[in-house]
């Protein structure tokens, strides 16, 4: 990591690849900031040094089951989740006309390291950043780089986070000054997308249902949901079962029990659903230019209690908002 990091604060240029590329909409990447690094004082996942998740790929090669967690692992997700959620706060708090979104990425690794975690994105699979900022057509996987925000960008901040053995996964889509109705339309929409799943968590509740009550919510505010990319299960591994996909009449198995841990995390489109990745292989974009928008939460499955009759519990929710209640204020920027 430390020869990367010194590669990458070589380069002040945007990729080569940028030159020739046939865009699908306006935004281009700029030049990318140096890597950060975590000291060795905090746990790494394995992934950290290579960039292979082995542990994941051995998972999906001999395990097709939905994890029970215990009480012990439940603490620690839990942790995982607090912390990321303090980075997702600060990171929202930083944003403004004219910041970089690698700016970004410095106040997002410095919450993690200062509150000894490690973040997920960090080298899995080779992704550069500690965090994911996915601006304007951008559907997620955005890699943060030197670009400054723009008076009317949309701007999505996804925070992964690594302590004590387990992940905790949340994002949020905020509005950076005058956002036009439409944009606006669209960030509000993706956020009901997400509340109409989550009033579906409760045990014996199937998986692949999900999808239905958020292709019916986006589709009445005439959008469209993207099909490529899904929620999953989370906790020990950073991606494990189940699938969680967002559109209606999906195949996913499994049916929800106490005790599971997964994402939920629509993406929304106000165009067309389908989606083009750049030639850097993360940053995934709508086919059509036109924006998208998302938000995701970490949710544990509970058993339905006079206390908790819900059935499940938000463990990224905002520090004492225990519902989901959209306001524009909460996101606008």
């Amino acid at each position: 990591i430390a020869a990367a990091a010194e590669a990458d604060a070589a380069n002040a240029k945007p990729p080569a690849w940028a030159e020739t590329y046939d865009f699908s909409g306006t935004l281009r990447p700029a030049a990318y900031g140096p890597r950060r690094m975590v000291p060795t004082s905090i746990k790494w996942p394995d992934y950290a040094a290579t960039s292979i998740p082995l542990s994941e790929q051995k998972d999906k090669a001999s395990n097709d089951k939905i994890r029970v967690y215990t009480p012990a692992e439940i603490a620690n997700i839990r942790e995982a989740c607090r912390i990321g959620r303090l980075a997702l706060d600060a990171v929202g708090n930083a944003i403004k006309i004219g910041v970089t979104t690698d700016e970004l990425d410095r106040v997002c690794h410095e919450v993690h390291v200062a509150n000894g975690a490690y973040p997920s994105p960090l080298n899995y699979h080779k992704f550069p950043k500690s965090v994911c900022t996915s601006v304007n057509e951008v559907i997620c996987h955005g890699i943060p780089d030197n670009r400054p925000l723009e008076d009317g960008d949309i701007v999505n901040i996804d925070v992964s986070t690594y302590i004590h053995g387990c992940h905790g996964d949340l994002n949020e889509t905020f509005m950076v000054g005058n956002v036009d109705a439409r944009g606006r339309h669209l960030v509000q929409t993706a956020y009901e997308c997400l509340s109409a799943a989550l009033d579906q968590v409760r045990p014996g509740t199937m998986y692949r249902d999900l999808g239905k009550f958020i292709s019916k919510t986006a589709e009445q505010a005439k959008c469209s949901v993207v099909r490529t990319y899904c929620g999953h299960g989370i906790g020990t591994l950073f991606h494990t079962a189940p699938n969680v996909p967002h559109y209606a009449k999906n195949k996913a198995k499994g049916v929800m029990q106490p005790g599971h841990i997964f994402t939920v995390e629509p993406m929304i489109n106000e165009g067309c659903w389908q989606d083009q990745t750049w030639p850097d292989r993360w940053t995934a974009v709508t086919a059509d230019g036109k924006r998208s928008a998302q938000f995701e939460h970490t949710v544990l499955v509970t058993e339905r209690t006079d206390e908790n009759p819900k059935g499940y519990e938000i463990l990224t929710m905002r520090e004492g908002k225990p519902t989901m209640a959209w306001t524009d204020d909460k996101f606008q920027r």
